[in-house]
């Protein structure tokens, strides 16, 4: 990899895409399981469960983003440039949040949503 694409214009590049794909990846992975919900549970349920089971499937796709963008070798770099930045903004996307048990907990949390709604519905 060239060291054009290591620098902190193409990080900032693939940062803006992150936060432009993020939103939609939301609302993709959340319908489905608001709409098997829903019925079953309050409307603020239902999205807060549906909150739960999207992020784990969105923060995979915008790691596995950087991952493409960069390569695995220097996403460190990318994710340490991130944690320079001074906005509070660099919190919502740290790299914590792409840990596998973190992701694996929230999809637990979800599921768990799923349950107590066929129980109670």
């Amino acid at each position: 990899m060239s060291t054009a694409e290591l620098n902190e214009k193409n990080y900032a590049r693939i940062y803006r895409i992150n936060w432009l794909i993020c939103g939609p990846l939301l609302i993709l992975f959340g319908w489905p399981f608001y709409m098997i919900v829903e019925p079953m549970m309050s409307p603020l349920l239902a999205y807060i469960g549906a909150l739960f089971f999207s992020i784990p499937f969105t923060l995979t796709i915008l790691h596995g983003h950087i991952s493409v963008a960069l390569g695995v070798l220097h996403r460190d770099n990318y994710y340490s440039w991130q944690r320079k930045k001074k906005s509070l903004l660099r919190l919502l996307l740290h790299p914590a949040l792409f840990s596998t048990r973190l992701r694996l907990s929230l999809l637990a949390v979800a599921l768990i949503f799923l349950l107590v709604a066929s129980i109670i519905g």
